[in-house]
């Protein structure tokens, strides 16, 4: 998933603006004419690796569409960079009430992405050299997926599936409402599933080898130590099923599985557990 969702970032857009205006910004409007105009720009105050720009646009226009005067936008970086403390992002230039007003959304809504991208980016440089990758999970904020994992690809992580209805993935629960790693994979088979498109998360090396022996596309290896990561991708040798590493993973902690011979490590950490980085507005020129 590489192109920005816009769909998604106008629909949460709206709900953010709705949440933060309610009536109407009383302090903006009693200090601010509706002819007031001003220049402001968009700067990181960290680095940061760049995410969101795009709300840039998507913001001063919905604040046009509310009757907040109109304001053009420069976007002065670019999606997916790194870029120092101090460097700016956008340029906007028009009405001043429509730039106060959206200014906290729309900063909230890049720095939290900028955030994600960021502690993505940190946790691929962590593997570079490996032949592992670094994948999101469905531990985002109820709502925000899509552009959460939109951050994840700028901060050139993989995106795993969207959603429960986009791949077959075989959890703890599963295999415990069924009775087991062998009753899950003759229920599949039933089911009319090609394992080699089925994922499957083992918890222990006697069902990794029942997952490889019914030749699942993807084992997820939950909670393994890397010494028993080592070890199944050991007994995986030979074989075209690929391994995933997952469970307490994070930036820091992540070179062991990758150097263990995992071909993916999965972090929820990426987008439940990453910092909104400092990203403010600031104005050029006074109303």
């Amino acid at each position: 998933m590489s192109a920005f969702p816009e769909d998604a970032a106008r629909e949460l857009l709206r709900r953010a603006l709705d949440e933060d205006l309610g009536a109407g910004d009383v302090t903006t409007r009693a200090l601010v004419p509706a002819t007031g105009r001003a220049r402001a720009v968009v700067v990181a105050r960290e680095e940061l690796v760049v995410c969101g720009l795009p709300f840039g646009r998507l913001t001063m226009d919905e604040m046009a569409a509310r009757g907040e005067g109109a304001v053009a936008v420069d976007v002065l970086a670019q999606e997916g960079t790194t870029v120092a403390a101090g460097t700016p992002l956008l340029r906007l230039d028009g009405a001043a009430r429509a730039i106060l007003s959206g200014e906290r959304v729309l900063l909230n809504i890049v720095s939290r992405l900028s955030g994600v991208a960021t502690l993505t980016a940190r946790c691929v440089a962590e593997i570079a050299g490996t032949k592992a990758t670094i994948a999101d999970t469905r531990k985002t904020t109820p709502g925000l997926r899509l552009l959460e994992k939109y951050a994840v690809a700028c901060g050139g992580g993989e995106n795993h599936r969207i959603g429960l209805f986009d791949l077959v993935l075989v959890k703890d629960n599963h295999k415990q409402f069924v009775g087991g790693m062998k009753e899950v994979v003759l229920g599949l088979r039933r089911a009319g599933h090609d394992l080699a498109r089925v994922e499957l998360e083992v918890d222990s090396l006697e069902e990794f080898d029942v997952a490889l022996a019914a030749g699942a596309g993807f084992i997820l290896l939950d909670n393994f130590p890397p010494e028993m990561v080592r070890e199944a991708a050991r007994r995986r040798a030979g074989a075209r099923t690929k391994l995933e590493a997952s469970g307490g993973l994070r930036a820091g902690n992540l070179r062991a599985y990758a150097e263990a011979g995992v071909d993916r490590l999965s972090l929820g950490s990426l987008t439940h557990g990453a910092r909104a980085v400092d990203v403010a507005l600031d104005f050029e020129a006074a109303p």
